[in-house]
């Protein structure tokens, strides 16, 4: 069978599923969750075994550390997709959902109904345990999937999904509400993008080439979460422990995630007194600092910020430091640089924090708090399936109700429109 045809009854297939998961209730999905929970951790070894294949094929082929890092699952990794399961099931099912019910003159009823989106394609690099958070989020917001995972990870995705769909069978669901997709042909994200009478939407988990490829050539609508270029802005009336700890934890509590602080921004009123007691600490870690021509007045030895610094995503110890004159210079630098991802202030004056808030045009703003709490667990709403950076439908850390969707409803006794 050819890429294309292989690709449409997988297509055909998760339509079918789509309307059954859109009708199943939430004790149906619940169980399924809970039945692939404990179907994950009865197979570790089986998982650990498979796993190991797509290891020694990454070292064959020379993927760094970082990469077999977040390829790797292990028995503590294992035990928390399966807690991640659990916790999708525990929280509220917003399919169903009604909301501002009002009569009209009429005496016609309208309201709101929360659905599933259909069939959601998504695309994702590495991590394995994405294939169990997708599916997750997916089944419990009613919808199918179709999930592509990188070939580096073929075998840890093979075996996740077959135990996923064993989970579904139990709870009386059809197994192909998730499919994974078997064939590495690069060809299969084609067809799969642009399959429109099977797929409602895609969403995209990786670098930015993979990203910007399925933005460029996608027909069915994309949820795209292009990179992360985050910001910190001290400003002047910041408590100076406060962002001490805030801008060491944006960049350092973990180099190698969207949330991460990328570009550090301060105002010129304390730039002399918070800049040296940070870059002591981030020179303990192994940060490299590169910085604007008056940072480097203030702290010697580092290296010049070039124009390209301040639009690059490090995901790396590197930081870019950029003293501005005061709370205007740390907006129009954000807005010009910004990736839309998170941005964050630390002050004590109210003013100046409310003005941050609605003047910065990113999906998380954040006062006196770190970019790293950007994220769907942080924020109530169990795992995430990306977070963001687009304006239109889901806007931020996308969860459950970033699935769905909401249609009008309309409740009548025999009206007639004159």
């Amino acid at each position: 069978m050819n890429v294309k045809d292989y690709m449409q009854n997988l297509g055909a297939e998760a339509k079918s599923a789509a309307r059954a998961m859109a009708r199943a209730d939430t004790n149906a999905k619940n169980s399924a969750l809970n039945a692939i929970a404990d179907e994950l951790e009865a197979n570790e070894a089986v998982l650990i075994t498979a796993n190991e294949k797509d290891l020694s094929a990454g070292r064959e082929r020379g993927l760094d550390d970082a990469l077999l890092d977040r390829l790797a699952l292990n028995a503590e990794r294992i035990k928390g997709m399966a807690d991640g399961l659990r916790q999708i099931a525990a929280l509220p099912d917003p399919v169903g959902e009604i909301s501002d019910m009002n009569y009209r003159p009429s005496g016609i009823q309208i309201g709101k109904m929360r659905v599933p989106l259909g069939v959601i394609g998504i695309i994702y690099e590495s991590r394995p345990n994405v294939t169990a958070d997708a599916a997750a989020l997916c089944l419990k917001s009613g919808n199918a999937t179709i999930l592509r995972g990188g070939s580096e990870a073929a075998n840890s995705n093979m075996a996740i999904a077959g135990y996923i769909q064993k989970g579904l069978e139990k709870a009386g669901l059809p197994k192909s509400a998730v499919q994974v997709i078997e064939t590495t042909d690069r060809a299969a994200v084609g067809e799969l993008i642009t399959m429109t009478e099977f797929v409602d939407v895609i969403v995209p988990r990786g670098g930015k080439g993979l990203i910007e490829r399925i933005t460029a050539e996608a027909k069915v609508p994309v949820i795209k979460h292009l990179h992360g270029i985050c910001h910190v802005y001290i400003d002047g009336a910041a408590d100076e422990k406060k962002a001490i700890d805030i801008a060491f934890n944006a960049k350092c509590r973990r180099y190698g995630v969207c949330n991460a602080m990328e570009t550090l921004l301060v105002s010129k009123d304390v730039a002399a007194e918070i800049l040296p007691k940070l870059a002591e600490k981030y020179r303990a870690e192994g940060v490299e600092l590169r910085g604007c021509a008056e940072s480097q007045k203030i702290l010697s030895g580092i290296n010049a910020a070039t124009e390209e610094d301040w639009d690059t995503e490090y995901l790396a110890p590197i930081l870019s430091i950029r003293v501005v004159d005061d709370i205007d210079g740390a907006i129009d630098h954000i807005a010009k640089h910004s990736s839309g991802h998170t941005e964050a202030i630390v002050t004590e004056n109210i003013t100046q924090a409310r003005r941050f808030l609605a003047e910065v045009d990113s999906s998380s703003v954040m006062v006196n708090a770190s970019t790293g709490f950007a994220d769907g667990f942080e924020y109530g709403l169990g795992a995430e399936i990306g977070i963001s950076t687009d304006k239109i439908h889901a806007r931020g850390p996308v969860g459950l109700e970033g699935l769905t969707s909401q249609k009008y409803i309309v409740i009548g006794d025999g009206h007639t429109r004159p």
